[in-house]
């Protein structure tokens, strides 16, 4: 049987944090957890039933490619499950996506079910989150088993498992793709055309913490747009198109982004407190 290293990465969300291992030690336990820390000065982790390391990448922005790259180095399981900081995994989580993994050589990602705010409480059982999670609808998962998709597009980080293999045979994250945006759909895209699918299992979900956060996401506008450039300029085609539609729809960027994206100005501080997410919707 292969062990199973679980990697996450934090910012500030310490209380998501300690969720997401309140979580891990209501199912089998993995053989490790591996925190990649990139703030300052975290505060204590709880005590587990598995190994818990932290790996510090402190950073004044979201390194997001670099912190899980670092968070593989550390990891010394078979397979790797990536779980985002905010996502609380249902107790066969880990094991089922961990098993397809074993048997399939794909980027196995796992369904997420998005809280509302106010959702997660002391004594939350799982029951409670799957009453109160919904799926998103952009995403067909199985019921059982699992599903190819041939749209790499699909791939999301939230909840996945690679064999750690297959990670070292693809590189890993691109840092070049530098904060928040495309670094995933980067991966997935290199993974396919290595022969190395996306896979959609039918396993118990992850909850999905509710956080502060816009639709579109203009706190990342800049980190969107250098990324949406590195990504056309290796793949041929633009990313995160309904983003990029939004901004144009705003006049941050032209509506025409042929042959590049030209912006015309960033998002004003009202501009990003307009855009953010009501408490009470999950996505």
């Amino acid at each position: 049987m292969s062990s199973i290293s679980v990697v996450t990465l934090n910012k500030g969300r310490e209380a998501h944090l300690a969720r997401l291992i309140e979580g891990l030690a209501h199912g089998n336990a993995p053989a490790e957890c591996v925190v990649v820390e990139m703030g300052r000065d975290p505060a204590p982790l709880p005590e587990t039933p598995f190994p818990l390391r932290r790996v510090a990448l402190p950073s004044e922005g979201l390194p997001l490619a670099a912190a899980r790259n670092a968070g593989r180095r550390a990891a010394r399981g078979d397979i790797l499950v990536y779980l985002d900081v905010d996502c609380i995994p249902a107790a066969g989580l880990v094991a089922g996506l961990a098993a397809v993994a074993q048997v399939q050589d794909a980027l196995v990602c796992g369904p997420i079910r998005y809280l509302p705010a106010g959702a997660v409480r002391d004594g939350w059982t799982e029951a409670d989150l799957m009453r109160l999670g919904m799926l998103h609808p952009a995403r067909p998962f199985p019921e059982t088993g699992f599903a190819p998709t041939d749209n790499p597009g699909l791939f999301w980080s939230l909840a996945f498992a690679v064999r750690a293999a297959t990670w070292d045979r693809l590189d890993g994250f691109d840092e070049g793709f530098d904060g928040y945006g495309a670094e995933d759909t980067d991966l997935a895209f290199r993974a396919a055309e290595a022969g190395v699918p996306v896979l959609l299992a039918g396993v118990p979900p992850a909850f999905h913490q509710h956080h502060l956060s816009c639709d579109p996401p203009l706190q990342h506008f800049a980190d969107i747009v250098r990324n949406a450039r590195r990504f056309r300029a290796r793949h041929g085609l633009w990313p995160m198109d309904g983003w990029l539609d939004a901004f144009a729809g705003l006049g941050l960027i032209a509506a025409e982004r042929e042959p590049d994206l030209t912006v015309l100005r960033p998002p004003s501080p009202d501009e990003v407190a307009a855009a953010r997410v009501p408490a009470d919707r999950p996505f």
